[in-house]
């Protein structure tokens, strides 16, 4: 049996740590005031410096304790938190990363100068004109403290001692082991905790230094802490007893603690248990074997089909049952919310709008949205080039806003929805717009277009993705060298996705992406196109008709039908695919749609559903638009998927130069 290697789990736990922690700095920065997240921030820097000193990252736990301390300051009020602190604990975080990732490098140079932004930031916090810290309140408090680790805590690497000499720092404390619990030694398992404490102390902290004590296992233990008067010594008024281990003669007996029982495992332990980590690499592995039990099954339906034999129908029948339910179910656990997309680009903006000197406020909408795994990993480059190309290109300085008659702040809003068989991506920013002027002007100069060409808008808004276009006056640090726009293009013809651009100049532009929900397996239609046979991914299907023959005769050199008092133009496969075969006497039709546009496919066959395991094109078909992939059917010969929004966009092409002509 293989374990999973111990430092790997630790920074799989760090990512997500930093993750958090910058989630909430990011939004620390717009609430300054907000306490939740002082605390929060606070939790998480103390939660990885444990975790990082259990784990052997000394250097690591050694450099988030300066961070960690900035903050507890901040936390008892002693500094407010400012934009500078914020933005220095920002940068220290990517040098944590940079500690977790290659703990032996040499990092010494770069953490000095961040600690040394990191006191400054403190320092201009604790300024004359700063706000006043709050002042400690006078006297001392004394908490009766009881508590008890889970019974497996120091197999899981908790060592309750230096919890107990942390409660010692915080002032005089007297305690007290309560060994009750422990079993006879044929029964006492060597690595389990069976031991709890009771502990009196007395000191000047508030009651959050105790909590702050177990904060790294608060969630995991029982704690019960109980404020009382301070005990007096017999004839010294305000002095304290002091703690000691034997009775002299004109001491009071104590009462021996009453037992603690372990912690029993609430609901929170239980919900926590029942998730596992599993690693990517073996939902994709378990996604490929799904993906030969689907086609194995639909040999096996083809096999019954043709059998008179009940028992064997019988059977396959199941077997499709559960494949279903297996394909199903294993697409849900690939799906994941876009929110862990749409977190990347926080941290993203603020720092563009630190190097800009704009100021830049980052909506997002439908976070829930989710979408398979692979697609949102590809997505992530795109949009970060996208998210840029606004905030350098697109939203105005504040100078020019206020010029403009708009607030100072400019918007980019992030959202996501789920259309169909579809995610729609959606960038829009409220800035300058696209100058059509200017990008017809330089894509006639580049010779992409014929001069004083045709052009629709969307046309010519799609010349910005060409390689190497750009209509940047000068090239900075961000933009301006024609490269980003060409990746995005790229990744979404990869994802059989398509791009829409809309613009409209002083207002702003958006642009949306629509991406497939998956790239795995999905339900498709199976047609028959002479004696080819193609599969329609079905979440694109709205509805499917018979083309009489008259109608068809009526329709040559039109390609509409008529269809509900509207429109709607087709495209003959057959003569599309140069088929050199005559068309059935009924052929019939296939209505797809991307969005709001629609376009007929004229088939010779609907054969029916099809689970569809999704097989990459060849390097020498990837240029091939018509078509997003192949698939392998139950009687082994091979189908090819057909690009829907490839085809419906060379349908309403051909819809407007009908119109035009006509």
């Amino acid at each position: 049996m293989s374990f999973p290697d111990p430092i790997a789990v630790f920074r799989t736990e760090a990512a997500e740590l930093l993750e958090q922690i910058e989630a909430g700095l990011l939004d620390l920065n717009v609430n300054l005031g907000d306490k939740d997240q002082v605390d929060a921030v606070f939790r998480g820097l103390h939660t990885l410096k444990g975790s990082g000193a259990m784990f052997g990252f000394d250097a690591l736990a050694a450099f988030t304790h300066h961070c960690e301390t900035a903050f507890d300051r901040v936390r008892k009020g002693e500094v407010p938190a400012t934009q500078e602190l914020v933005t220095a604990v920002l940068e220290a975080k990517d040098h944590m990363r940079a500690l977790v990732d290659t703990p032996n490098g040499d990092h010494e140079a770069t953490g000095e100068a961040l600690l040394a932004n990191l006191r400054a930031a403190v320092d201009g916090a604790n300024s004359p004109g700063a706000a006043s810290p709050a002042k400690a309140a006078p006297g001392r408090s004394h908490f009766k403290i009881r508590f008890s680790l889970p019974q497996n805590a120091m197999a899981n690497g908790t060592n309750p001692l230096p919890l107990l000499d942390e409660l010692r720092e915080l002032g005089e404390c007297k305690i007290v082991a309560n060994r009750s619990a422990i079993p006879s030694l044929e029964l006492l398992a060597p690595t389990d905790l069976y031991i709890s404490w009771e502990v009196e102390l007395l000191t000047t902290q508030p009651r959050s230094a105790i909590d702050d004590v177990f904060i790294f296992v608060m969630d995991e233990m029982q704690l019960d802490v109980v404020t009382v008067e301070p005990p007096l010594a017999a004839g010294t008024p305000g002095k304290t007893e002091t703690a000691s281990t034997e009775a002299g003669p004109a001491a009071a007996p104590v009462a021996p603690p009453a037992p603690i029982a372990p912690a029993p495992v609430d609901a929170k332990q239980k919900k926590t248990a029942e998730n596992v980590r599993v690693p990517a690499e073996k939902l994709d592995e378990l996604m490929d074997r799904v993906g030969e039990l689907v086609i194995a099954q639909s040999r096996l339906s083809q096999l019954a089909g043709g059998s008179g034999d009940l028992q064997l129908r019988a059977v396959s029948e199941d077997v499709e049952r559960l494949s279903g339910e297996l394909r199903d179910t294993m697409m849900v656990l690939r799906m994941v919310p876009v929110t862990q997309l749409f977190g990347r680009f926080r941290r993203l903006v603020h720092d563009l709008a630190h190097e800009t000197g704009k100021t830049i406020e980052l909506l997002t909408e439908g976070e829930t949205t989710e979408v398979d795994k692979s697609v949102i990993e590809r997505l992530a480059d795109p949009l970060v080039h996208l998210v840029r190309n606004s905030c350098d290109h697109g939203l105005e300085t504040p100078e020019e806003r206020r010029a403009a008659g708009k607030p100072e702040a400019g918007h980019i809003l992030l959202s996501a929805r789920q259309q169909a068989g579809e995610v729609i991506i959606t960038i829009k920013d409220d800035g300058r717009g696209i100058n059509k002027e200017r990008v017809r002007a330089k894509a006639e100069s580049s010779g992409l277009i014929a001069p004083n060409a045709n052009l629709t808008d969307q046309e010519l808004y799609q010349l910005i993705f060409q390689p190497g276009f750009s209509t940047a006056q000068t090239v900075t640090n961000l933009s301006g060298r024609g490269v980003g726009m060409d990746v995005v293009k790229r990744t979404i013809d990869a994802l059989r996705g398509t791009i829409n651009v809309t613009s409209h100049v002083g207002k702003g532009s958006e642009i949306s992406l629509a991406i497939p929900l998956t790239l795995a397996i999905i339900d498709g239609l199976l047609v028959r196109v002479g004696d080819g046979r193609y599969v329609i991914p079905l979440s694109a299907v709205e509805e499917c008709l018979e083309l009489p023959i008259e109608e068809d005769m009526r329709s040559r050199g039109r390609s509409f039908i008529s269809l509900r008092d509207s429109l709607v133009p087709f495209l003959r496969l057959r003569d599309l695919f140069r088929t050199g075969t005559k068309p059935d006497p009924f052929q019939k039709v296939v209505v797809v749609s991307t969005g709001s546009e629609r376009v007929g496919l004229v088939v010779d066959q609907i054969i029916g559903d099809h689970q569809t395991v999704i097989k990459g094109m060849s390097k020498l078909h990837h240029d091939v638009a018509t078509f997003s992939g192949a698939t392998i059917l139950g009687d082994g010969d091979v189908a090819l998927i057909l690009d829907v929004g490839h085809l419906v966009a060379e349908g309403q092409q051909q819809e407007a130069h009908l119109r035009a002509a006509g």
